[in-house]
């Protein structure tokens, strides 16, 4: 049996992407960079401007990125975060390359598209510079093309994936612990459901056969006649041109590939480092933003292990060691659940596309079971969202808890009940896709604020740590008065001092910017940034502007219903760190 296409289907993968790319170029710029972005960003400013500095372990980023400055002039936010929302948009082309391992049919790859398109996770990492979403990319991209029969072009994307970052190896680690558990699940078996299970997760070039998906219907497999030696070979030379003309912007930046072999400590370095992010944030953030996605591979997870799914098994384990990959990380980050969110979103793919074979005798009493369905999770959310406003102790907070837990035993019952009286069938389809309107529509607001859009008063799990949350006013202030003064907007050199900040570098990048431990006043410099306290000597010739700096969500110190409060409106207590700009008397004498 061959892999069947439906019409429309690559217009289908066309609006998926195009759609991603809405998602993550929209007011792409608008977010400052943190300072996780900052530095790798500064880097590439610097190569586009002729200078050599030291490379973090970041090379595609920091290389690719400098061409664009390059080509510009300058450095944007914009730009800095360009290449990592085109290639995150591009991987929702990844689920056609992998068509015959989901499925026979086309619904679950194409339906792991628009998952990956519409992910809050996924689409945020997409929308930061120097992030995660390469090692992704590039891994899935080389092992589809593996897949495909392509050596060349799977070489080619392992060079990149490489280059992508410290996350990478975080990647093949999961996927190694996979292949040694799967392998194990194996041996118990007889050597016919052996051999079907490993094509599901190895390459079908492991074996003398080029598809044995054939041979699960009774088929007669076709020999391969390129074995994996051979095409590995060929993949090699494809791996070593890349590897060394991008890893050194074509011999222009040679330190790009130590850069590369720098990712290897910086990832064992993350074994030895704590982190104030909790293990239960990490499953709280599942559940607050992939809650579809986290039911429907719940179903599956459950139905693959009863019926012995080759399919879904490898997948189970695959979500199962990343995720656990994630917890068990001391420098954990909300970041590290991406390499979950594949195979949470595969098997919620496969799951769903369980759902779209409705008779036409059987839509009405399906569509009526979808509106029920979405009517109580409708009253439950305005239930549970009218707890924000009382409080704990209160009565009208345990009616409101008893109101909600009563909702989902009714919604349960109701399922039951139309079970009993039309069908499961019914029952079935119409609960799956109530949940999926209802819980679709929660995860696509996850996705619109961790996109940023709704701004940087509400804070997301998967924002990065210490947004700077005044740097387009500091900069303003900065251009202003040096044009004031000096009648140029960046004729006016900045002294930083007692502040370690990329983002506080990259703010002011158009002056000409001088970090030092200490200030020497004799020098007079025109602006002076220190941290928030009083300089009698800067407070005698300067005058002193504050800012609010690196702002935090108090993730750690907060009460039950702050959690309510924010799962709702998004509103969670933060921590500021405050700075002041210091101008010199004289630019101010013309006032």
């Amino acid at each position: 049996m061959t892999y069947r296409h439906f019409k429309y289907e690559g217009w289908l993968y066309v609006f998926a992407f195009l759609l991603a790319l809405a998602l993550r170029l929209t007011q792409l710029g608008a977010m400052p960079l943190t300072d996780a972005e900052a530095a790798p960003a500064l880097q590439a400013l610097q190569i586009a401007q002729g200078a050599r500095p030291a490379l973090s372990p970041h090379p595609f980023y920091i290389l690719s990125t400098s061409v664009l400055f390059f080509l510009y002039g300058g450095g944007t936010n914009f730009l800095a975060r360009l290449i990592p929302a085109l290639i995150g948009s591009l991987l929702v082309f990844a689920p056609r390359l992998f068509d015959e391992r989901l499925t026979l049919r086309p619904r679950p790859s194409l339906l792991l598209a628009f998952f990956i398109a519409l992910d809050p996770g996924l689409t945020t990492l997409s929308r930061q510079a120097a992030s995660p979403i390469f090692a992704i990319a590039f891994l899935l991209f080389t092992w589809a093309f593996i897949n495909k029969n392509k050596p060349s072009l799977g070489g080619f994307f392992a060079a990149l994936a490489l280059l992508s970052g410290p996350s990478i190896w975080q990647g093949l680690l999961g996927l190694g612990l996979t292949w040694a558990i799967f392998q194990g699940f194996n041996s118990r078996r007889s050597s016919k459901s052996t051999a079907d299970l490993e094509t599901i997760f190895t390459d079908s070039t492991t074996t003398d056969y080029q598809s044995p998906i054939s041979n699960l219907h009774g088929e007669r497999p076709i020999p391969n006649p390129e074995s994996p030696i051979t095409k590995y070979r060929s993949s090699l030379l494809p791996f070593l041109v890349t590897f060394i003309t991008a890893g050194t912007l074509f011999f222009i930046v040679p330190n790009g590939l130590s850069a590369a072999l720098a990712s290897i400590p910086a990832f064992i370095k993350a074994w030895l480092t704590a982190s104030d992010v909790s293990a239960g944030r990490l499953f709280l953030s599942l559940l607050v933003y992939q809650p579809l996605a986290f039911l429907l591979a719940s179903i599956a997870l459950i139905r693959g292990w009863v019926n012995r799914s080759f399919r879904i098994i490898p997948l189970s384990i695959w979500l199962l060691v990343s995720l656990l990959l994630a917890v068990f990380l001391p420098s954990r980050q909300i970041s590290d659940l991406a390499w979950t969110l594949i195979p949470l979103c595969a098997l919620a793919a496969m799951e769903l596309a369980r759902s779209f074979n409705i008779f036409p005798e059987e839509r009405s009493e399906v569509i009526g079971v979808v509106l029920l369905t979405a009517f109580i999770w409708l009253f439950a959310w305005l239930d549970f969202s009218g707890m924000v406003w009382l409080s704990a102790n209160s009565r009208e907070y345990v009616m409101r808890f008893w109101l909600l837990f009563g909702a989902l035993v009714l919604l349960v019952l109701s399922l039951l009940l139309v079970a009993a009286g039309w069908s499961i069938r019914t029952a079935r389809l119409g609960g799956v896709w109530g949940l999926a309107l209802v819980l679709g529509v929660l995860g696509f607001g996850g996705t619109l604020g961790s996109a940023g859009l709704r701004g940087l008063a509400h804070p997301e799990f998967w924002w990065p740590s210490a947004i700077p949350m005044q740097a387009d006013l500091l900069q303003a202030t900065v251009r202003e008065i040096s044009e004031f003064g000096l009648g140029n907007d960046f004729s006016a050199p900045v002294v930083i001092t007692g502040i370690d900040s990329p983002a506080l570098e990259w703010a002011l990048r158009e002056h000409f910017i001088s970090v030092v431990g200490s200030l020497d006043i004799s020098s007079a410099p025109y602006f002076v940034i220190t941290p928030y306290q009083t300089d009698p000597v800067l407070v005698a010739a300067y005058r002193g502007q504050d800012f609010t700096w690196r702002q935090t969500p108090l993730w750690n110190a907060t009460l039950p219903n702050d959690w309510i409060r924010w799962i709702t409106l998004r509103e969670m207590p933060q921590s500021g760190e405050t700075i002041i700009l210091w101008a010199r008397d004289d630019l101010f004498l013309g006032q």
